[in-house]
């Protein structure tokens, strides 16, 4: 894989504010990396236009029109595969996907919540923050992991907490979380892009750094 820059898909179902983010580190120089292609799992919604707006070639598959889990995945893998990537990062994607042979490894996710807590089906966006906040949780944080074929179950790569304030609400503790996501994301797809990353069960080891 070149180190140089690392060809990305990036796979939405919402606003895209994590596509928003990957697009502007990307534009900073803080991440080497293209977006290839963007994939929505529905039309019309905001990840498309910003994909549209950054140039991007962008795609709808749209889950409702698939009778099974399998044929949906196949249809957004193969967009993977014809664009050239050499990573694929969920983005708010909602949708549950088969992983094939050849992605196994290669597609990442990130959640706003310390895994395994807070994860699983229904488990997104405000529903998460909710749930942190009735538990009473002091802490919180975002998790990026790999993808495997079930929600928020794969081998996390890295995690970053913040705390959960008294007067927190979802809204505001989402948006400290988010700020914990800018840099995580990024973080994972850098280490990825530098070989660094090695899949051990359950456990993801990061390996040092080369030496110039």
């Amino acid at each position: 894989m070149p180190m140089h820059p690392i060809k990305l898909a990036v796979l939405a179902s919402g606003g895209g504010t994590t596509l928003q983010n990957l697009i502007d580190r990307i534009a900073d120089g803080s991440l080497d990396a293209r977006i290839q292609i963007v994939v929505a799992s529905r039309p019309g919604i905001r990840a498309l236009q910003r994909a549209a707006d950054a140039k991007l070639m962008n795609f709808v598959v749209d889950r409702a029109r698939f009778d099974s889990v399998e044929s949906f995945s196949t249809r957004v893998f193969r967009l993977c595969d014809a664009a050239a990537v050499d990573l694929v990062c969920l983005a708010g994607w909602l949708s549950l996907l088969s992983i094939p042979a050849a992605w196994q490894g290669r597609v990442m996710n990130i959640h706003p919540a310390l895994l395994p807590s807070f994860g699983g089906k229904g488990m997104f966006g405000h529903h998460v923050h909710e749930a942190v906040l009735a538990h009473g949780c002091k802490i919180s944080g975002c998790t990026v992991h790999f993808v495997d074929d079930r929600y928020d179950n794969g081998p996390i790569i890295i995690q970053r907490a913040c705390p959960v304030l008294e007067d927190d609400t979802p809204a505001t503790l989402a948006a400290r979380v988010f700020e914990e996501e800018k840099l995580a994301y990024p973080q994972a797809v850098r280490l990825f892009q530098e070989g660094r990353l090695k899949i051990d069960g359950r456990r993801v080891r990061v390996l040092d750094a080369p030496r110039p």
